[in-house]
């Protein structure tokens, strides 16, 4: 099993919520964030004052998966986001041990 943790536009999530559910991706998880890659944040302009806004808002998905769909879920992902611009975020995949679903205590793939 593999987490997979992607760093969206906040404007793509519903996109890509989509997508992910035509996909066969059973859950995911929704979180608001804010942070910044190498750009460092960006400088934008009010009333004529320049200010920089160094933590932007973001969206991070984060799904676990069998490991034969991860490949499947990254391109759905990178498919329904991508904007071709600076600030498109990224995707991360970490191994999952094991999941235990509460309810019935199954155990591993079942569980997802």
């Amino acid at each position: 099993m593999k987490k997979i943790e992607a760093i969206v536009r906040p404007e793509k999530l519903e996109a890509a919520r989509r997508a992910l559910e035509l996909a066969g991706c059973a859950g995911l998880m929704i979180t608001e964030i804010e942070g910044h890659g190498k750009q460092k944040g960006v400088v934008q302009q009010w009333r004529g004052e320049k200010y920089k806004l160094g933590l932007l808002p973001k969206i991070k998905i984060e799904v676990v998966v069998k490991d034969q769909d991860v490949d499947k879920i990254i391109k759905t992902v990178i498919d329904s986001t991508r904007t071709g611009e600076i600030g498109d975020g990224k995707i991360f995949i970490s191994n999952i041990e094991n999941a235990v679903r509460i309810r019935t205590s199954e155990k591993g793939e079942v569980a997802l």
